[in-house]
């Protein structure tokens, strides 16, 4: 069951109730008789689990070797440029 905080109109008490969601909204003050008004505040939010932060998607030991696809592309050139080099030098 959710707790509910209501505040007095009249006298600025605050109360909370633990109520259903089918009873009936508080209505009376019990201290001096005044209107109650719920108060809304902010809903404090946990995640739990994995695929919350962005280091998540990585794998275990990204942080100590670097991406497979950047090494090998740093160590051999192109293709195409070597073949284009070999052509104009055998005319």
């Amino acid at each position: 069951m959710p707790t509910y905080e209501y505040e007095c109109q009249s006298c600025h008490l605050r109360v909370e109730a633990v109520q259903k969601f089918s009873d009936a909204p508080l209505s009376v003050c019990e201290s001096c008789g005044g209107q109650l008004r719920k108060v809304f505040s902010g809903v404090g939010i946990v995640f739990k689990g994995s695929g919350f932060y962005k280091t998540d998607s990585r794998g275990s030991t990204s942080s100590s070797t670097p991406p497979a696809s950047s090494s090998s592309s740093a160590a051999a050139p192109p293709p195409a440029a070597a073949t284009t080099s070999t052509s104009t030098s055998g005319d």
